[in-house]
């Protein structure tokens, strides 16, 4: 979607990424054959839901692989140390990397937010009834404490401590960026009351890529396991 950005032919989804998407096109699949049967009565609705969501949630994780993609490609051409020392043509490319990196790191949340209002369904948990404003963290914690589903919640659980360190770091950005000030200029702020009147060092840009990598490693890693299971419920 983005590559044509850099003058690249696009790329076919392939790996673990690719695996996803046709876990997911199959759950969709499964979904379209049960309606067209017409047999499914008051099911139906729901049937209909899930196929909504998971086109939703498929189209959610190509825009954060994308996003992820473009942030890279302008990261790359920034070299400078600080804001100042940049030529036009690099703050406009560094513009661009915060523009996708910041994209990115607020989709991801929403994505994970997403898959959890379809977990919670699809799986009848009914997280509402003791928290209305849910997020994917929530559903996870309830399938922990009901004791159901462990088949699935386990692994989710494992997925979800194997890559807490940089998700912690990542909303943290996410909450600044939402409630606060922009993300990128929180170091601003801090550096400015350290150092007054000294220049002003860039952020970390590659530690950030790296988060974001990760973060973009466990979507896909949760979506899989998610819509393996989601498959075989349906098969049953």
């Amino acid at each position: 979607m983005l590559h044509i950005l850099f003058g690249e032919p696009e790329k076919v989804p392939d790996g673990a990424l690719g695996e996803t998407l046709s876990l997911m096109d199959r759950f969709s699949g499964i979904i379209g054959k049960r309606l067209a049967e017409g047999r499914e009565g008051d099911m139906g609705a729901k049937l209909r839901k899930y196929h909504i969501w998971t086109r939703g949630l498929r189209a959610s994780l190509i825009e954060l692989e994308q996003s992820c993609y473009a942030s890279v490609k302008f990261r790359e051409k920034v070299i400078s140390t600080s804001v100042e020392a940049m030529t036009p043509e690099e703050k406009l490319n560094y513009d661009r990397y915060v523009y996708f990196d910041k994209n990115a790191f607020i989709r991801v949340f929403s994505l994970l937010d997403k898959l959890g209002t379809l977990l919670n369904e699809l799986l009848g948990l009914r997280t509402e009834r003791f928290k209305p404003h849910f997020s994917y963290f929530t559903v996870l914690r309830h399938m922990r404490e009901k004791r159901v589903h462990a088949n699935l919640g386990r692994p989710l659980d494992e997925i979800k401590e194997r890559y807490s360190e940089p998700m912690r770091r990542l909303r943290k950005r996410r909450n600044t960026e939402i409630h606060y000030m922009n993300s990128e200029m929180q170091d601003d702020l801090i550096q400015s009351q350290r150092m007054y009147g000294e220049e002003i060092r860039l952020e970390n840009i590659q530690a950030q890529e790296e988060d974001l990598h990760q973060a973009l490693n466990m979507a896909i890693d949760s979506l899989r396991l998610t819509f393996q299971y989601a498959c075989s419920l349906m098969k049953s």
